[in-house]
């Protein structure tokens, strides 16, 4: 597995608090499964945060399937991202899955408001879009901070294991 680190300019030096994700990387051909925000324009891998007695390779089925839809399987946590802004540690677990069949979403709140749906993108498509993290600098730090760990991760997944899953 491998580890990548991203240290905000914002890093007070040390953190006292952490969150804990899981993300899928779901391709079926040369597309991957995105969730995609209709009423923000925003994409993300899909997943969330690892709940209490849960495992990671759990969290992420579930995350999937309560955003996309899709049930995937899991294979091992090909990627540890661990992000530090101001005194907290963000941990994402990134998974290669295999989609295996489809259920009914389960979406939060916020997901409804914003208007969250799935979409089958091109991985050129997807890293291109994450590409942009630059150009939210000075208008949304959230996206800019999102985009560039989704492009972190899919650069480095991508390229190590050539763009196929192992």
């Amino acid at each position: 597995m491998q580890t990548i680190e991203i240290i905000g300019q914002n890093y007070f030096g040390h953190w006292d608090r952490q969150r804990t994700a899981c993300r899928g990387i779901v391709r079926r051909g040369a597309e991957l499964l995105i969730s995609y925000e209709t009423r923000t324009g925003q994409f993300m891998i899909p997943g969330g945060g690892l709940e209490a007695g849960e495992t990671p390779a759990a969290c992420c089925a579930r995350e999937v399937a309560e955003e996309t839809g899709w049930i995937v399987d899991p294979g091992e946590c090909v990627l540890e991202l661990n992000e530090y802004y101001e005194n907290v540690r963000y941990v994402s677990h990134y998974f290669f899955c295999e989609p295996v069949g489809t259920t009914q979403r389960h979406l939060t709140e916020r997901e409804q408001e914003v208007g969250m749906e799935p979409r089958w993108v091109s991985v050129e498509q997807a890293v291109a879009e994450f590409s942009r993290h630059r150009e939210y600098a000075d208008t949304d730090e959230m996206r800019r901070g999102l985009y560039r760990r989704e492009y972190t991760a899919l650069r480095a997944l991508l390229t190590e294991s050539g763009g196929e899953r192992p």
